[in-house]
């Protein structure tokens, strides 16, 4: 993974921070100004106080989320891990794969990455490598495919 993709699940930190705080701030903005008389003053500055804490504990854990994020490609298969508190590990066989996709958000595309989407027979795969520099993207799209298709050849 490209360290560039800290910066990218940054900006999706804070902007969805930043819309959630506005919103569960409202109530105490319109408690102060007379507008409402509930919640109470203590609940109203209580939730937007939790929800900021969360918002950094987050914040902290973005670069060890980004670092826990990898792949392998095996002879048969492809491997890919990611999690921190709850690790999880996809072996991916060749064979398996119907087409791989490849998908550029606005921040990913001003910093020259991309996400690899895997697209299986089995609904519940979701075989995704976020994170990737745009030219290991687009061979590993290509090297994938050519794998996927020498293995089905052979059924």
């Amino acid at each position: 993974m490209s360290p560039k993709y800290i910066t990218v699940r940054l900006v999706q930190w804070a902007i969805g921070n930043v819309i959630a705080l506005l919103v569960l701030t409202l109530p105490l903005v319109f408690l102060l100004l007379g507008w409402w008389r509930w919640p109470p003053l203590w609940l109203a500055i209580l939730v937007p106080a939790v929800a900021f804490v969360l918002a950094i504990w987050r914040l902290v854990l973005i670069p060890r989320q980004v670092r826990a994020i990898g792949y392998a490609e095996r002879d048969d298969d492809l491997l890919i891990r990611g999690g921190i508190f709850f690790q999880r590990t996809m072996a991916v066989p060749y064979g398996r794969m119907q087409y791989v996709d490849i998908g550029v958000g606005p921040v990913e595309r001003g910093l020259n990455l991309c996400t690899l989407k895997l697209h299986t027979a089995a609904p519940g795969t979701n075989a995704t490598i976020p994170g990737l520099p745009a030219e290991e993207g687009a061979r590993l799209r290509e090297q994938l495919t050519a794998r996927g298709e020498a293995r089905l050849a052979g059924l």
